[in-house]
């Protein structure tokens, strides 16, 4: 079996680096940092590899070359690693068996409320529906995701979708079931996923290598960096 170095977490000072610039997209619909860690994490423990030239949309809020705006080919090079280092550790922890703890930012007065992360979680999982399906679907073990869905679905407009009402101290342990739902749906789909990865052992993707205009794009699309992401760099 092959054995990876661990990855480092991402610092505060890299992780708001990364919220800042998802924030800068054009058209605001880029996700936060909140719903980045629940969309990741999503992606990691599904049955079935979505690869980042598909979900990178989802991301940043649509095609590359349309809402983001590097001011070179280091911002470029910068922005994409910090999102394989995030992945990368998330992807390890989880697969070390341990837990990962959801990303949950604090509101204006503080408060940890973890919907964005729900919601991230949701539409990682919107991506493979019909591979999550079996896990929704299963009476034994479809209750580890009743916790995203608590809280994807806490502001719902539908008042039937809506949970009962989530006091402060409830919502901790909603927080904490989240996370622990996350790595038994990991766990749920460990054969099936690496069964279809073909190895003993996920390996962490690679950070990328420095980045030439002619080169393919780190973000997986297949094309030359100038024709896709490259297309957005404004100096």
């Amino acid at each position: 079996m092959k054995t990876f170095a661990q990855p480092e977490p991402l610092t505060d000072a890299e992780l708001d680096r990364l919220g800042d610039f998802l924030k800068s997209c054009k058209g605001g619909k880029a996700m936060n940092l909140e719903e980045l860690d629940g969309f990741f994490a999503a992606l990691i423990a599904a049955p079935e590899t979505v690869m980042p030239s598909e979900y990178n949309r989802e991301v940043f809020g649509g095609e590359m070359s349309e809402v983001v705006e590097f001011s070179g080919l280091d911002e470029a090079q910068e922005i994409l690693d910090l999102m394989m280092r995030h992945w990368n550790k998330i992807a390890s922890t989880l697969y070390r068996g341990e837990i990962h703890v959801p990303l949950i930012c604090e509101d204006e007065k503080g408060d940890l409320h973890g919907n964005d992360w729900a919601r991230g979680f949701m539409r990682g999982m919107q991506m493979r529906h019909d591979a999550w399906s079996e896990l929704i679907n299963d009476e034994k073990y479809g209750g580890s995701l009743t916790p995203m869905m608590m809280l994807y679905h806490e502001h719902d407009e539908d008042p039937e979708m809506r949970p009962d009402p989530i006091p402060p101290d409830k919502r901790e342990q909603v927080i904490a079931f989240m996370a622990a739902g996350l790595m038994n749906a990991y766990e749920y789909f460990r054969k099936e996923r690496e069964g279809d990865l073909g190895v003993d052992a996920p390996e962490p993707r690679r950070t990328a290598s420095k980045v030439g205009r002619n080169d393919p794009c780190p973000c997986g699309s297949g094309k030359k960096y100038k024709k896709c992401c490259g297309g957005a760099t404004v100096n």
